[in-house]
């Protein structure tokens, strides 16, 4: 089918009353499902398959998409506000968003998200209609190998995020590495660090380690403080147009966008790619590109635009590999798959010859369900802000208890809810001492996914690590790492040594 009469077609089935109602009903509960920490798109997207498979193909998949690309603007509200990522893909937006807040531009850093997120599911979309099925086959040539080799040089990037010298960067990074591998080796089936604790077979919860390295240190850190007005956050300015960006803001957040969202355009194709590293990838890009890197952390407008764009524009192309190929991108797409599995579809090359209305309607859905999520959010950004006015000595004992209710959810247990508490007063030494976690935080969600393709990749290539250099792919990737790596060092060096014929 044809693209213009495929669009015509999935239209006309995105625009049906029912299932406009059913996109707005998506929206709201991702944006619900992105606010609350601990909940997250995949838990609820699982415990809607039941309901799923009483609605139409059609609905059913606009309905869970919505959810999913929702739920990524939704987890910017709780960054920016209270320093708390209500998703995993929103904790870089907790360095420069909730600094704007402190400088009283929440509502700017509210609206550069919203906005950034529209433009980004906007031009991601029209990528899924004009190149996804094409650039789905190329990503085909990634394999574990050059998974592996493309996770370590997002870990050299990790190291550039956040505040504080590189070396304390550094091992922040060998920290989130090592809570990695907490739980029962897959390969094996040994416990690794659980110390016969039953609930640590698992693994450690990324969204338990956030709120307590994120939220909780942010209560101790005011608690601690003794001007009784530190948590206080005043926003400047009482209409909605002096909440939303000014003029300067658009003017360095406007590249950002559109570079966030090609970027998470092509990094959520991959699979193991995805929302968190496309934002994390944005960050360094904006941070390594603008001419003044010390306002990152501080307050920098693109350090908001840039990642809330990545994260939604590879939220929606993650979805190209799963309709035209038939391969999840990443967990929620997988529960995706299985919805239309349910539902007696099977994704693939050829879902869009067997099922046109359903590939095309829910392409259409996108555009209707980023104008949906505009519509609902960028109006409310007032009432997002008049949260600020509320005193810290009542926020804070709030915020506890929402991180609580949030970590106690995920499992029924209160092992995760004292995992929050200690991860909680580790973020508060951290952070009290001049050590920054976000590096820490970040390493620790690429840690599994690096150990689980570096084994791939060994088994590939028979247990000789040479195969990683074998593949230009991987190889292109390592020698970037190297780059990263070695390059400030040897500018260093350069700069320190003595001129020519100097003694």
């Amino acid at each position: 089918m044809e693209v213009l009469p495929g669009l015509a077609t999935g239209f006309a089935i995105a625009l049906e009353p029912g299932n406009l109602l059913i996109a707005l009903v998506g929206a709201v509960l991702g944006t619900a499902v992105g606010v609350l920490p601990g909940l997250g798109p995949s838990a609820t997207i699982s415990l809607l398959l039941p309901v799923s498979v009483l609605l139409d193909r059609n609905a059913a998949l606009i309905l869970l998409a919505g959810i999913y690309y929702g739920a990524m603007y939704g987890g910017s509200i709780t960054s920016i506000l209270v320093r708390i990522p209500g998703e995993a893909a929103s904790v870089v937006t907790c360095l420069d968003g909730h600094a704007m807040a402190r400088n009283g531009r929440a509502g700017a850093a509210l609206g550069l998200s919203a906005i950034g997120s529209f433009v980004a599911g906007i031009l991601a979309t029209c990528g899924i209609v004009l190149l996804g099925p094409w650039v789905a086959q190329e990503a085909l040539a990634f394999g574990p190998v050059e998974r592996a080799a493309l996770l370590v040089f997002g870990l050299t990037l990790v190291a550039q995020v956040g505040e504080g010298s590189r070396p304390r960067a550094w091992t922040m990074v060998g920290a989130g590495l090592l809570l990695s591998t907490t739980g029962t080796d897959l390969v094996s089936g040994i416990e690794r660090f659980t110390f016969d604790v039953p609930e640590l077979r698992d693994g450690i919860s990324i969204a338990v380690m956030a709120m307590g390295l994120f939220g909780v240190s942010e209560v101790l850190l005011l608690a601690a403080s003794r001007d009784a007005t530190a948590g206080r956050i005043i926003p400047h300015g009482e209409r909605l147009r002096d909440l939303l960006p000014n003029r300067q803001e658009w003017r360095e957040s406007g590249g950002a966008i559109v570079r966030g969202s090609g970027l998470g355009f092509v990094l959520g194709l991959l699979p193991g790619g995805g929302a968190l590293i496309a934002s994390f990838a944005s960050y360094i890009l904006e941070k390594r590109i603008s001419r003044t890197p010390e306002r990152f952390g501080h307050g920098a407008p693109a350090g908001v635009a840039g990642p809330e764009s990545a994260n939604n524009a590879a939220a929606q192309a993650s979805f190209v590999p799963l309709l035209a190929l038939g391969i999840p991108a990443n967990a929620v797409i997988g529960i995706i798959m299985g919805a239309l599995l349910m539902q007696g579809v099977v994704p693939g090359p050829r879902l869009a010859l067997e099922h046109p209305e359903l590939f095309w309607s829910v392409i259409a859905s996108m555009f209707v369900g980023n104008l949906v999520l505009l519509a609902l959010n960028l109006p409310l950004v007032g009432l997002f802000v008049a949260l600020l006015r509320v005193p810290s000595a009542i926020m804070g004992p709030f915020i506890l208890l929402f991180c609580a209710i949030g970590a106690y959810s995920l499992n029924n247990s209160m092992m995760d809810v004292w995992l929050m508490a200690g991860f909680g007063v580790v973020g508060f030494l951290l952070r009290r001492h001049g050590w920054d976690p976000a590096p820490l935080l970040l390493a620790f969600v690429l840690g599994s996914m690096l150990e689980q393709s570096l084994r791939q990749g060994l088994l590939v290539g028979y247990g000789s690590p040479m195969v990683f250099l074998q593949k230009p792919i991987s190889a292109a990737s390592l020698a970037a790492a190297a780059l990263v790596l070695l390059l400030p060092l040897a500018l260093r060096a350069w700069r320190g040594a003595p001129p020519k014929g100097t003694p």
